[in-house]
């Protein structure tokens, strides 16, 4: 989802900004869409119902475009992992936390993806190791973590269990994305409509296998307003968003993309003031602020030795 950077930013026109723009408003009203559609469907039944649509635009685009499937079992092996860990389990966790708390708070607590990354990229990937800067910022977001769902959750003392539960449900969709951004990066080399489209196809079906042996089908007759929602939820926040997010990848770079990171965790708690009526405590507000400084701070520049 999110590509953390640690290069300067390169010049960007004005297209570009309005492409940025195009995509945070995509990403970030997803957290409003799945709070509304939670009204008339299960968790499952919203990740099964966004994928599918989100999968029709890109399999759609993939025909138009004439790009052929992937005929390697190893490639599709490597696209289901990606479908677990970049879209089902996210999703599921991430739907099933804000059936308890607000969609600005989960914007909040999604901002904690990028420090994630450099924690298991540290790990995983050659090159990539923590350095003073990039552990200054994950302390950084630690403590804005802390800061939110209070002291006392680290003890599991005070407050109110399920809510807590829910917020560590939803770090653990951010941790998901994490995973899957490493995983991503060693995909085999095909087109990236190709990768996207293949690899909601698989996360729909996945989906929709568990939704049938959990006994959780889609409901006849849901809601209007519900059901309005998983289609803004499937055709804006996933499907047109995944082309937005090459487009912007392909005319400024993924360095250019990264500014995402400290764009979406604002506009979600703004849309959930405006949209949902929800209004967060300031202990939220100042926990936002120290996550967006430890992505800040963890993006610094290289040295001039050019060594992470």
């Amino acid at each position: 989802m999110n590509v953390p950077s640690h290069t300067p930013l390169p010049r960007a026109a004005v297209q570009d900004w309005l492409l940025l723009a195009t995509l945070v408003v995509l990403w970030g009203s997803a957290f409003v869409f799945t709070e509304i559609a939670l009204v008339g469907f299960s968790p499952l039944q919203v990740v099964t119902g966004r994928l599918w649509i989100g999968a029709m635009v890109l399999v759609g685009l993939m025909i138009l475009l004439r790009q052929p499937w992937p005929r390697d079992p190893r490639t599709w092996v490597h696209f289901t992992f990606m479908a677990v860990l970049g879209n089902v389990l996210p999703f599921l966790l991430i739907s099933w936390g804000q059936q308890t708390i607000s969609s600005g708070l989960t914007g909040i607590l999604m901002a904690v993806m990028p420090l994630v990354v450099l924690v298991l990229a540290h790990f995983l990937l050659p090159g990539e190791r923590l350095n003073a800067p990039r552990v200054a910022g994950f302390l950084l977001g630690f403590t804005g973590i802390v800061l939110l769902t209070g002291p006392s959750a680290l003890a599991g003392l005070g407050g109110d269990a399920g809510e807590i539960l829910a917020q560590l449900s939803v770090l653990a969709g951010a941790v998901c994305y994490g995973l899957n951004l490493i995983v991503a990066r060693l995909r085999p080399e095909l087109p990236p409509f190709q990768v996207a489209g293949c690899v909601l196809l698989a996360a729909a079906v996945l989906a929709t296998v568990a939704t049938v042996t959990g006994g959780d089908p889609m409901p006849v007759r849901p809601p209007p307003a519900a059901a309005t929602a998983l289609l803004g939820l499937g055709l804006l926040s996933t499907g047109l968003a995944t082309v937005v997010y090459y487009r912007v990848v392909a005319r400024a770079g993924a360095t250019f993309l990264s500014l995402i990171n400290y764009m979406i965790p604002v506009y979600a708690v703004l849309a959930g003031a405006v949209f949902l009526g929800e209004r967060l405590p300031a202990r939220s507000l100042v926990a936002l602020g120290v996550i967006l400084v430890g992505i800040v701070v963890s993006h610094g520049r290289r040295s001039r030795s050019g060594k992470p």
